[in-house]
């Protein structure tokens, strides 16, 4: 029997490595997986715009009119042959055009910012009459004579349309032609009057005309209802005088993109690689299966990515390599509390079931509030904030289904063998002489990390993060944050060449196009030039073709104006102050409002430090920083909550016996003590993918992820000696006013109780 026991735990044990190696093989598909998404244009170059939509006559720009707009520019961008354009409505009155692979900006330019222009002709081209006939909106979606989908054109100037409908009806091919955006070098009916109201003809219609019009006319035909909203929709677009305002620009060269792309590729598998050895080395075979989990987490994150058709950006990427070190803290915690209870002498198949159990509670809290912050991020955030949130939310639910069920299911199957209970070291990391022996009385083995008094340092901790707080603030007002232009609006030129250029050449260049004081950066063949000046289109090509000419040079040119800025403050502000009510309301509904509290508090702490050192070290603030002081929000907090769980779990298991302050201080100082290791595995392989993308990753999101590096080492410290001290401080408090009242309520008991009348 024994044998057969043996040969079933042998079989299996082949199987699961077989299936293993399946996974890791399946991973092998992320390469054509990866060929095929759609990169965006800071990845393989192109032009990006944001439009300010007004209406010419003054009138309000309504829901219906910006999309109107969104419409006629879809049409325009399909005329230019660009694969995957991005449109992107704004708030209430912008449109975000994004056109990856483009390489003639100004006809790009050209094509989507000229008005649209409505234009009924005859069968031979000639014009008959302008949108003017028609009121503002005046497409409707309505029902011919048989019930069919037909357009309702409601008329402004009857008499026109009723000359012109009258002349028609008696020619030899008596049939209106709708036309928008007419390029009398392009277009005529006799090419096009087989293509009219498909995708790519700006012929949207032809209708016959039988008699004379003075009303409200229906053009009808075998349409689909889907055919008469579009319809509808671009007339309208035609028909309203709609100004288009060039309020940001941005274009990337090919050569920027590919280098980027290349740049973030290396350090995101250097990055993974890495992360990958420090579990193997921490956890062993259960270190090896959360890295396989990984792998099919990277796989099935982009997967996601491209079954939703989106578009992979630079912030994008970033999310990912950091979502990495957030999802493996999914199995950190499991382990850690793996460990923790073969350390009170448990065999490894109940360490297994109370570890992951226990655990569950903490990995939900932390993840919910990583994308409740993600969420918020992208309601709120801009461009590519917004890429960043996506890719953060995919990677958050992502986590759940392979780092947790995919990597839990796996260590079940090896647990069930029996194989690893007397391999407890090669299983997890946990030596066989570590793990007492509850049958003989042996105690627990103390750590080195059970034997620190946590809460003795926190005094020097907060007078140091207080000291560098000081420090960054007082600078502000004396020099400035360095606010880059997405935050002062202005220009950025970015210019790539082999030529050995001078700083001082460079401001002769600026001064002779006519732009004093620009800040300039050189490292390598890489220029970048900052100017407070809003250059408009004319302004760009020139810009760009003086440094093309002279300096044999690749441009990009990036412009952002005061709307742009103005907006971009208030969302950022916006952003911060609802994702702190938003995890105040969630922890105190599942804690309670002492933790909810010194949580936040730390979190401020965190956000703050960030901003104190780019002050002291004049690093510059850009529209990715927003982004990273949120992502920080959404990591420190899972510090927090895990550390609080296990306090909340500690005071739990004294059956709701009082609590004097020193019992508090130890429990959470025991909390500490106990979640310290997970603590320090969790930082440090978030740390390790954001120290890659510093080293070997592009410089356009170089101060991102040394924002990252500051909130995580800010935020593991917070958490550790300044979250745990504020909320013993809220405790002892709430306690006090406990006491008080009840002292209150005694002293009015025994007035009340006089001997001889009441009792």
């Amino acid at each position: 029997m024994k044998k057969k026991q043996n040969t079933g735990k042998g079989k299996t044990i082949f199987s699961t490595i077989i299936l293993m190696l399946a996974i890791v093989l399946i991973c092998f598909l992320f390469k054509p997986l990866f060929k095929s998404l759609n990169f965006g244009l800071d990845l393989q170059g192109g032009f990006e715009v944001l439009y300010e939509v007004e209406s010419i006559d003054g009138s309000k720009m309504t829901n219906e009119k910006l999309t109107s707009t969104y419409k006629t520019l879809s049409k325009r961008i399909d005329s230019l042959g660009v694969s995957e354009p991005e449109i992107i409505i704004e708030g209430n009155n912008k449109i975000r055009v994004r056109l990856a692979g483009v390489t003639n900006e100004e006809e790009a330019r050209r094509q989507l910012s000229t008005v649209a222009t409505l234009s009924f002709r005859d069968s031979n081209d000639n014009l008959l009459m302008n949108s003017d006939v028609l009121k503002s909106g005046g497409a409707k979606v309505s029902e011919d004579a048989n019930g069919n989908p037909a357009v309702l054109l409601s008329i402004k100037d009857k008499n026109k349309f009723y000359s012109v409908t009258s002349k028609v009806k008696d020619y030899s091919n008596n049939v209106i032609v709708i036309w928008l955006d007419f390029d009398e070098s392009k277009n005529s009916y006799a090419n096009e009057k087989n293509l009219c109201g498909s995708n790519g003809s700006n012929c949207l219609s032809s209708a016959t005309v039988s008699q004379g019009f003075a009303s409200d006319v229906i053009i009808q035909g075998n349409f689909s209802k889907e055919e008469v909203e579009n319809l509808v929709d671009l007339i309208n677009s035609g028909s309203l005088p709609s100004k288009l305002t060039e309020i940001s620009s941005k274009t990337v060269g090919a050569s920027f993109g590919d280098a980027t792309l290349s740049k973030t590729l290396v350090a995101g598998i250097v990055g993974i690689v890495l992360v990958a050895l420090v579990l193997i080395i921490s956890y062993r075979f259960a270190g090896f299966i959360a890295s396989c989990s990984m792998l099919v987490y990277t796989l099935c994150v982009f997967f996601v990515f491209w079954v939703m058709g989106g578009v992979l950006t630079l912030p994008g990427i970033a999310a990912l390599v950091l979502g990495i070190g957030m999802a493996v803290d999914a199995n950190v915690i499991t382990y850690s509390r793996i460990k923790q209870e073969l350390f009170k002498g448990k065999s490894l198949e109940f360490a297994f079931k109370e570890g992951t159990k226990s655990s569950i509670s903490s990995i939900i809290d932390s993840n919910i509030t990583t994308l409740l912050v993600a969420i918020i991020m992208f309601i709120f955030g801009e461009s590519s904030v917004k890429g960043f949130a996506t890719m953060l939310i995919i990677t958050v639910i992502v986590t759940a289904v392979t780092m947790i069920l995919l990597n839990r299911s796996i260590l079940k199957v090896f647990v069930k063998t029996k194989y690893f209970n007397t391999r407890t070291n090669l299983f997890i990391g946990v030596k066989k002489e570590d793990i007492p022996d509850i049958k003989k009385n042996e105690q627990a083995k103390v750590s080195f990390f059970n034997k620190i008094n946590f809460l003795k340092y926190s005094k020097v901790c907060i007078i140091i993060s207080i000291i560098v707080i000081v420090v960054g603030f007082v600078l502000i007002p004396v020099r400035g944050l360095n606010l880059g232009v997405d935050f002062k609006s202005g220009s950025d030129i970015s210019i790539l060449t082999d030529e050995k250029v001078s700083e001082e050449d460079l401001k002769i260049d600026m001064n002779t196009l006519g732009y004093n004081s620009p800040a300039i950066s050189i490292s390598n063949n890489l220029i970048d030039i900052r100017t407070e000046d809003v250059m408009n289109s004319s302004d760009i090509r020139k810009v760009s073709d003086y440094f093309e000419d002279k300096y044999n040079a690749k441009v990009d040119i990036g412009v952002i104006s005061n709307v742009v800025k103005r907006d971009l403050i208030k969302n950022a502000i916006l952003s911060i102050i609802i994702s702190f009510i938003g995890i105040i309301i969630y922890i105190s509904l599942r804690f309670k409002f002492s933790y909810a509290l010194s949580a936040v508090i730390a979190l401020l702490h965190d956000i703050l430090m960030i901003i104190a050192i780019f002050s002291i070290f004049d690093l510059e603030i850009a529209v990715m920083f927003v982004a990273a002081i949120l992502a920080i929000v959404g990591y420190s907090i899972n510090d927090t909550i895990v550390l609080f769980d296990r306090i909340r779990e500690n005071i739990k298991s004294r059956k709701n016996k009082k609590i004097s302050e020193e019992e508090l201080m130890q429990i959470c100082n025991t909390s500490t003590q106990e979640t310290f290791s997970r603590t320090i595995n969790t930082s440090l392989t978030t740390l390790l993918p954001v120290l890659v993308l510093i080293f070997l990753g592009s410089k356009e999101i170089l101060n991102f992820n040394i924002a990252m590096l500051i909130g995580i080492v800010a935020g593991t410290y917070s958490t550790i000696f300044i979250a745990t001290v504020l909320f013993i401080k809220l405790e002892k408090r709430n306690t006090k006013k406990v006491k008080s009242q009840s002292s209150k309520y005694e002293d009015e008991v025994s007035e009340k109780l006089i001997k001889g009348i009441n009792c």
